[in-house]
């Protein structure tokens, strides 16, 4: 046994819950409740996009596939990083309640 309080059965979702909290706080693409499925789709979109820049090999395979040159690949990349989704869908009063 070890010396101690005894753990209610919430303790280790809160646990969880307050390390989740602490990730989304920090980490800007990690998300929270409130986030709308633009967001998230924009925030995947662009983690792509990076990851695709950010390694040679892709951005070569890519550019090969569009027969573009890596720097005009990686350039485009860059360009759709401002809005990978379009502009954001216009929120309906429903969507408040």
């Amino acid at each position: 046994m070890s010396g101690g309080g005894t753990q209610g059965p919430n303790e280790p979702r809160f646990h969880v819950l307050a390390q989740l909290e602490h990730l989304q706080s920090k980490y800007t693409g990690t998300g929270h409740a409130d986030m709308t499925k633009w967001e998230w789709l924009t925030n995947m979109h662009r983690d792509t996009y990076s990851s695709i820049v950010g390694h040679h090999d892709h951005t070569s395979f890519v550019a090969i596939c569009e027969n573009e040159t890596r720097a005009r690949c990686r350039y485009n990349m860059l360009c759709r990083m401002v809005q990978p989704c379009g502009p954001p869908t216009e929120k309906s009063p429903l969507d408040d309640l």
